[in-house]
């Protein structure tokens, strides 16, 4: 599906999604034309889907963050995704085994915002939330590990 050199460029713009394509090929010891067209590749191939910045929420004052569960059944899915797309604050849903359906990741200003996002979140069934103390470990990329 992809070769080493696509591994590394993956590698690269995961650790710094600006870096140029001038950067990249002197990594690589590629031309420039080669890495654009691997990039190319890589984006119709649905590999890269896109670019975002790294946000700190503390600095936005959204240090309240949390694991929600909800427990949706399978007829209330598409009522339950169209209720949650339109709250920013919901960073990501997963849809998950076990007790609950669905695994929401939220960030807050205030305990008091949480709450009432549980309280309407209710209404699709029984919740569970967990408070995060610290994230030791970022989102990040997959990495290849190159030989």
């Amino acid at each position: 599906m992809i070769d080493p050199n696509d591994e590394k460029i993956l590698n690269l713009i995961q650790s710094d999604g600006r870096l140029s394509v001038k950067r990249i090929a002197q990594a690589l010891s590629l031309s420039g034309p080669a890495v654009s067209q691997r990039l190319t590749n890589l984006k119709n191939k649905g590999i890269i889907r896109g670019y975002r910045a790294e946000i700190d929420l503390n600095k936005l004052d959204l240090s309240v963050r949390a694991f929600v569960q909800v427990d949706v059944s399978p007829n209330q899915k598409n009522q339950f995704y169209s209720f949650i797309k339109h709250i920013p604050n919901i960073l990501e849903c997963n849809v998950v085994t076990g007790a609950y359906a669905m695994l929401l990741k939220v960030a807050y200003q205030v305990p008091e915002e949480l709450d009432d996002l549980v309280n309407k979140l209710q209404r699709f069934g029984k919740t569970n939330t967990m408070m995060v103390f610290s994230t030791p470990v970022r989102p990040r990329g997959f990495f290849f590990e190159i030989q």
